[in-house]
């Protein structure tokens, strides 16, 4: 399998997880925010995970994991969810061992327990954030809204969120630049509506985090929203 092999198959994109089902390029190592888990029901694959490659049909990819795929010979499942939502063993307990299809996985996803935020300056940082992705998102509204000072908020993100202000909001653009490409609107269009200057900001930074290019990843995938 080339390393510009494009990805195909379906996507389902919930508020914080996504599935999917098809065949998988290669990738150069990267690593995300979010949690990965891979689960190929035929012949197994070969992601290499921190250096080491590892040969496996079931493999959880924990947030900020440097990782590579170098061979799935075969469609699989992958899950990429969010570690502000889900701890990574209660995704290994949901999924490792269920039958292997979207509609399980996405049923076993909405059952699978969600990590619960008891601190509201988060809450109405994240909601500052999202509401702001369209256009600068400026980090001293975001302590403001918090009631925070700016030491304070990147102190509480790093701790509670799991990465600073900036790259939460660099993720959380890409999902939604990512929605809505696959969902029909013109890739400069997209990266501009998901605050990103231009289409090669979107590419680098879909690059950086995901190992792929936009054309690699995007043009041969199906998109179902999920609610």
């Amino acid at each position: 399998m080339q390393p510009d092999t494009p990805w195909t198959g379906r996507l389902w994109l919930g508020h914080d997880y996504g599935l999917i089902h098809g065949m998988s390029g290669r990738t150069a190592p990267h690593s995300h925010y979010a949690h990965q888990l891979i689960l190929a029901p035929d012949r197994p694959m070969t992601v290499l995970v921190e250096d080491t490659p590892v040969t496996t049909s079931r493999l959880l990819i924990a947030s900020q994991t440097r990782h590579a795929i170098l061979e799935a010979p075969d469609p699989v499942f992958t899950l990429y969810a969010e570690p502000l939502r889900f701890e990574a063993w209660a995704l290994r307990d949901a999924l490792f061992d269920i039958e292997l299809s979207l509609t399980a996985l996405d049923r076993a996803m909405s059952q699978c327990p969600r990590r619960t935020l008891n601190d509201p300056r988060i809450e109405r940082a994240l909601a500052t954030v999202d509401a702001s992705l369209s256009s600068k998102v400026a980090a001293s509204a975001v302590a403001e809204a918090a009631h925070l000072s700016m030491s304070q908020l990147q102190r509480l993100f790093v701790s509670q969120v799991g990465l600073p202000v900036r790259r939460l909001v660099l993720w959380r653009r890409l999902r939604l630049a990512i929605a809505a490409i696959l969902a029909g609107r013109a890739v400069t269009d997209a990266a501009h509506a998901a605050g990103f200057a231009d289409s090669a900001h979107f590419s680098r930074s879909l690059k950086k985090l995901f190992g792929v290019t936009a054309r690699q990843a995007l043009q041969h995938i199906e998109l179902r929203l999920l609610d």
